[in-house]
């Protein structure tokens, strides 16, 4: 099991000191979210809560996330990082492989990427993509995106991006894991079949259960069952380790979590992440991996 950091909420300038003290306690990943602008007036409601009020304020902090990662892999030499997530049909496929290879070679290959397709049509309206197609070109873009990062001269011919043979350089050396999130059975079919891992978001232990086993179902159709999988998952009701242990046995091989949050503390004070950060290190971690 794999434990990671979410840097969701926090202010950037958290980012680097959070990042070293979790690697020097034992934490493997930190993982970055995305959005680009907050608008007052939002028009779809946000799918991972029952009224569809987001989970944040408007001034709630999105950094870039690949300035964000590239700071913090100069800042440790061993911690791993993720999207959790990144949406990427928002954004030109050519610029999105370009940060993410960047960062992956700098880092010496400790970057993935995890994707989302998003759910904020204003802010593709802004960004200038199109949401109604937002699926279909996010299974293409991954496409695009592997070639672009083997290195030599490629070229794409498909139904929303079209090119003849071209390089970028340089190569990326280090595989680039790609992470899906989502809970539509179009989602976690994207997950099994074109990427390398699956992001959840709140989950109790039986509900991941269950969506584990769809991966695995559909891993198997698509003629991937033997190859690595990884499953990334914030429970609600696994906190200790044995709650941790049970979500191992059932395929997790990341545990996500806030540890402040867990012992009373807020996002806005560094010490006190800090402190949470270590305590469930000696609390949690260590007895995990004994």
């Amino acid at each position: 099991m794999k434990f990671v950091v979410p840097m969701a909420f926090s202010h950037p300038t958290h980012y680097c000191t959070l990042a070293r003290v979790a690697e020097s306690t034992g934490w493997d990943c930190v993982a970055v979210s995305d959005h680009v602008v907050h608008p007052e007036l939002i028009r779809a409601p946000y799918p991972y809560t029952p009224d569809g009020t987001p989970r944040w304020q408007p001034d709630a902090p999105w950094p870039d996330p690949w300035v964000a990662i590239g700071a913090m892999a100069v800042a440790t030499p061993k911690l791993q990082f993720f999207t959790n997530i990144f949406v990427l049909p928002m954004r030109n496929p050519f610029l999105v492989a370009k940060a993410v290879g960047t960062a992956s070679l700098i880092s010496g290959g400790r970057v993935a990427l995890g994707i989302g397709v998003g759910w904020m049509e204003d802010e593709f309206e802004l960004l200038e993509q199109d949401f109604k197609t937002r699926g279909r070109r996010t299974d293409e873009m991954i496409a695009v995106m592997r070639k672009l990062w083997a290195g030599g001269m490629v070229e794409h011919h498909g139904r929303f991006y079209e090119f003849d043979r071209l390089q970028m350089s340089p190569a990326c050396p280090h595989p680039i894991p790609l992470y899906a999130g989502g809970l539509s059975e179009v989602a976690l079919r994207r997950a099994a079949t074109l990427c390398d891992g699956w992001i959840s978001d709140i989950h109790t232990t039986a509900e991941l259960r269950e969506i584990v086993l769809r991966l695995r179902e559909y891993r198997r159709e698509a003629g991937r069952a033997d190859e690595e999988f990884s499953i990334i998952a914030a429970a609600s009701d696994a906190f200790d380790a044995d709650g941790i242990r049970r979500l191992a046995d059932l395929g997790v091989t990341h545990y996500t979590t806030m540890p402040w949050l867990l012992y009373g503390g807020g996002m806005d004070a560094l010490e006190g992440k800090l402190a949470g950060l270590r305590r469930f290190a000696d609390e949690v971690i260590a007895k995990v991996r004994n």
